[in-house]
């Protein structure tokens, strides 16, 4: 399994992603956490935050659309996993993030810009878990 080094593309999403989480920070005193987001938009915590979630989901879901109305080309994706993997790693991600109080965007992006002590904790600990997972999967196991 070869992992692609795009530096331009990851600059730019990484810029995409700063922007909106100072954004939503600035428009609505609210933190950008993807799982969180979500969370709220499935599990309605409050009627009145529900179009900026429904808004953000959206986006997400959609983005690929547009890099396609813009490019002309849907954007390239290859998934080694079957399906029943990626519903089981969404659902441990989902109870990490619970775990955690927040996940990698929230505490990664927002969390550390906060000098939140809880988000430098966290980060380090989902970068050793990801270094972790990725030598267990691809030289322990050899998938």
């Amino acid at each position: 399994m070869e992992t692609e080094f795009t530096p331009f593309a990851s600059f730019g999403g990484g810029l995409m992603i700063g922007l909106g989480a100072v954004l939503l920070m600035l428009g609505l005193g609210r933190i950008f956490g993807a799982t969180g987001i979500l969370s709220g938009t499935i599990f309605a915590e409050a009627r009145e935050e529900m179009s900026w979630r429904l808004a953000v989901v959206l986006g997400m879901v959609l983005s690929p659309i547009l890099i396609f109305a813009v490019t002309g080309a849907m954007p390239a994706l290859t998934v080694p996993v079957s399906p029943a993997m990626i519903v089981v790693g969404g659902v441990i991600v989902g109870f990490g993030a619970s775990l955690g109080s927040g996940c990698t965007s929230g505490h990664g992006v927002c969390g550390l810009s906060r000098l939140s002590v809880r988000s430098l904790v966290a980060v380090p600990t989902f970068m050793l878990t990801a270094a972790i997972t990725v030598f267990v999967i691809r030289h322990a196991l050899g998938a």
